[in-house]
């Protein structure tokens, strides 16, 4: 919004600023975004491109998920990375457009006065008038009126130094299942800020109320059940020594119909929630926050006002938005569940299904974000 003549405040809740969490997979309709940003190069540096994502059942060794972008080396590619990484590069960009940065500035609340709106902070303080606040604050959000239904199953994250001695391919997300209750995974995503190490992220899904369990598991007895499922991983679980090295995330499913009100608009997941079995948070936060520069850019220019582009960007992303959250609620539980029939259904007729022209195609169109025009009307 600042390359569009706007003044920009982001207010950061962290004394210093800084990212939070794993791993994650930018496919390309969000990295379209990022080359409109003029920061994809660098994030190219720091990330590992995936060509394929394959998953295999570990009892029967059937193949029950493999999605591929396309020839490896090619321009279709998933990029893993770490969310420092992609942190550091939009935050520099953001410090060399001038972007006025308010570190330590949680927000609790709103209010509209004399047609503007106000923010009220933790610490009591009120700031504004604001034109327009845009709520990027995630599930978190105090302003954001959605009621998301938490979903039973979650995941442990964490980091870990990507082994010389592992057989796995460097340029491909791989999983396994039992079922669907038990999923381990590993994602490389380049390397951190400041250093040239490849990493991966490592994750293992168990149901959301499990997790003090697992933190009272001797851990020992974690790298035995994780390795019974996929041996291979031997390397990668071995370094993960204590608890605190993997992050809890659990995961909810919600969308607000009307993503706006007075001079105030939600991104991100404090518009729209879901699972990331699909890999697609980071590039629906993207598609929103593009979506609505346009929309602002584009009524500018018609001088309409500030409600009608904020019409147009809910407009612009709502077919996305719909697909997309109702694809994550069907997929979700044949990968996460208790379920004993749908991971029948997934490994005997849809995963066989997929590898049948037109339905590999869809499948892939899925992973990459471009199943429906992501941002309509608007152009992308």
């Amino acid at each position: 919004m600042s390359d569009n003549g706007h003044d920009v405040v982001v207010l950061d809740q962290f004394i210093n600023p800084a990212a939070v969490g794993s791993g994650l997979v930018i496919q390309p309709v969000g990295f379209e975004i990022l080359k409109k940003l003029e920061i994809a190069d660098e994030l190219l540096e720091k990330g590992a491109c995936g060509y394929q994502m394959l998953g295999l059942e570990t009892d029967s060794g059937r193949k029950v998920l493999d999605v591929s972008y396309g020839e490896s080396g090619g321009e279709n590619f998933g990029l893993g990375i770490h969310r420092s990484s992609i942190f550091d590069v939009l935050f520099r960009s953001a410090q060399q457009r001038k972007v006025n940065i308010e570190q330590g500035s949680k927000v609790v609340n709103s209010t509209i006065i004399e047609g503007l709106r106000y923010l009220e902070l933790e610490d009591g303080k009120q700031i504004g008038p604001f034109e327009l606040v845009v709520d990027a604050s995630g599930v978190k959000s105090k302003l954001s009126p959605l009621r998301s239904k938490d979903l039973p199953f979650g995941a442990i994250w964490g980091t870990v130094d990507w082994p010389e001695n592992t057989t796995l391919k460097y340029n491909q997300l791989e999983q396994r299942y039992r079922k669907a209750s038990n999923m381990i995974g590993i994602l490389p995503i380049g390397s951190l800020p400041n250093e040239n190490k490849d990493k991966a992220t490592l994750f293992w899904s168990i149901p959301s109320n499990d997790y003090n369990l697992w933190c009272k598991t001797d851990i020992e007895k974690w790298h035995a059940e994780a390795e019974a499922l996929w041996p291979e991983l031997t390397p990668f679980v071995r370094q993960i020594t204590e608890h605190k090295q993997m992050t809890m995330a659990r995961y909810s499913h919600g969308q607000l119909y009307k993503p706006y009100a007075e001079r105030l608009v939600f991104i991100g997941d404090s518009a729209h929630r879901a699972s990331p079995q699909l890999g697609q948070g980071a590039n629906m936060a993207l598609l929103d926050a593009y979506a609505l520069s346009s929309a602002l850019e584009q009524c500018s220019l018609k001088q309409y006002s500030l409600k009608d582009a904020l019409r147009t960007y809910a407009k612009a992303r709502r077919n996305h938005v719909m697909v997309y959250q109702a694809m994550s609620w069907a997929f979700t539980p044949m990968y996460q569940s208790h379920s004993k029939v749908l991971p029948l259904l997934r490994d005997w007729m849809l995963a066989p299904m997929s590898q049948i022209p037109p339905v590999a195609a869809i499948l892939t169109s899925l992973v990459k974000g471009t199943m429906v025009d992501a941002c309509k009307g608007l152009g992308k």
